[in-house]
């Protein structure tokens, strides 16, 4: 590994500074389960390694009905899954943090670190994308808010220029008859990374016969995690039933142009597409149904 600076600043403004005067040279440590692999295997270089950990406002988590949630960008996965409320709220973010590696990684990992990680097949991206959250986005021209479709731009690429870092990740607040899922296909448990991801939102209508609304997005299936429109926009008004779920996974199925590796062929994928889809607005459905 080479040798590289160590800062951990207590600030956003700080920490912006810093990164600012790195000149590109710089990385992020939030949890550090990624950053550090990438510097040990020579997959990424640093000047300098900027600890954002210490900073108040990057671990902080608060959640309120009625405003929704504010998850800091440097809160580790298990402080997601172990809040009382969250899984009720935002289902897709807690199916999500609980498989992100192992007990030891998720102490430690964070969304906002996978996030701007920006691997195509990250855990925790469908989810965003399904909960319409918006990445806040600090750095030396102040704020600004990007949503977390339009966030990542290639495989490990994403929209943040020089000196700005992700303070937190925003989601909207939850209505009722509303529920989400995630789900990933893996060949065994020792391999963690998505062969096929995808997160699903739907709000019911109050006769809870119908979708009202609805969102679907697919990770490991093209160079970004995708936000599935044409499906989403199809599924408002329809009924709830597995032909719904079904077509919906087809229509899915155009924003996919995956790759053949190790993990799987193209053709693979794109069927996985429509199962994992399917099965997703499934459990949504079924923990809507529960929230009513």
């Amino acid at each position: 590994m080479k040798d590289f600076r160590y800062a951990a600043p207590a600030s956003i403004a700080e920490a912006a500074k810093l990164l600012a005067g790195a000149n590109g040279s710089a990385r992020i440590l939030a949890g550090g389960t990624d950053i550090l692999v990438q510097l040990r295997e020579g997959m990424k270089d640093a000047d300098l390694v900027v600890d954002v950990k210490r900073i108040p406002e990057l671990a902080e988590l608060t959640y309120s009905p009625q405003k929704g949630l504010r998850l800091g960008a440097s809160v580790p996965c298990y402080g997601i899954y172990e809040h009382p409320e969250l899984a009720k709220a935002y289902g897709a973010l807690v199916d999500a943090a609980r498989i992100v590696g192992g007990w030891q990684i998720q102490s430690r990992a964070s969304v906002g670190g996978n996030l701007c990680n920006s691997s195509p097949a990250a855990d925790t991206i469908p989810p965003l994308i399904a909960h319409h959250a918006y990445a806040d986005i600090v750095g030396p021209g102040g704020h600004r808010n990007v949503a977390i479709e339009n966030f990542c731009t290639g495989p490990g690429k994403n929209v943040l220029q020089l000196g700005e870092l992700v303070a937190a990740i925003v989601f909207p607040p939850v209505l009722p008859h509303s529920g989400s899922a995630y789900e990933r296909f893996i060949p065994r448990n020792e391999m963690d990374i998505a062969v096929v991801g995808a997160a699903s939102k739907v709000q019911l209508a109050k006769t809870l016969d119908k979708i009202e609304f609805a969102r679907v997005s697919v990770g490991a299936v093209a160079p970004t995690p995708k936000f599935c429109q044409e499906a989403s926009e199809w599924l408002a008004g329809k009924p709830l039933s597995e032909e719904t779920y079904a077509q919906a996974g087809e229509l899915a199925k155009k924003v996919a142009s995956p790759i053949t590796d190790m993990r799987g062929t193209i053709e693979y994928r794109v069927h996985l597409v429509g199962v994992l889809v399917k099965r997703t607005l499934t459990a949504a459905v079924a923990r809507a149904r529960q929230n009513a």
